[in-house]
């Protein structure tokens, strides 16, 4: 299950990465997304993956914390998820408006390698 999940995110890093070098800003937007999911997936992953765990621990005397979930990743990555929709948003919104003034989706504002 790790390997899987190693793989996952190295791909998702790789793609996010490599579409961010990419001239045109909808790949650049979706270059980001992907690096996104990326960091959520590898911020999840070091909460330790449990399943049918718990996440909250009881009352009263002496427990055993290697048995419960932890939630604070998963509080991390929630807040990640609320963030980066709100990010990618605004990067749209500026990708539109930067279409009208300019009249090209290149990042740098001209087509081509002039």
């Amino acid at each position: 299950m790790e390997i899987v999940l190693s793989a996952a995110i190295g791909i998702l890093a790789a793609s996010g990465t490599w579409l961010l070098l990419r001239p045109r800003t909808f790949q650049v937007i979706v270059g980001l997304c992907l690096l996104s999911y990326a960091v959520n997936l590898f911020i999840f992953s070091m909460g330790r993956l449990y399943v049918g765990a718990p996440p909250i621990m009881p009352k009263g005397g002496f427990v055993d914390p290697t048995i419960y979930a932890d939630p604070v990743p998963q509080a991390l990555v929630l807040t990640a998820i609320v963030i980066s929709f709100a990010t990618t948003a605004l990067f749209l919104v500026v990708m539109i408006a930067s279409r009208g003034f300019t009249g090209t989706d290149h990042v740098d504002g001209r087509e081509g390698g002039q």
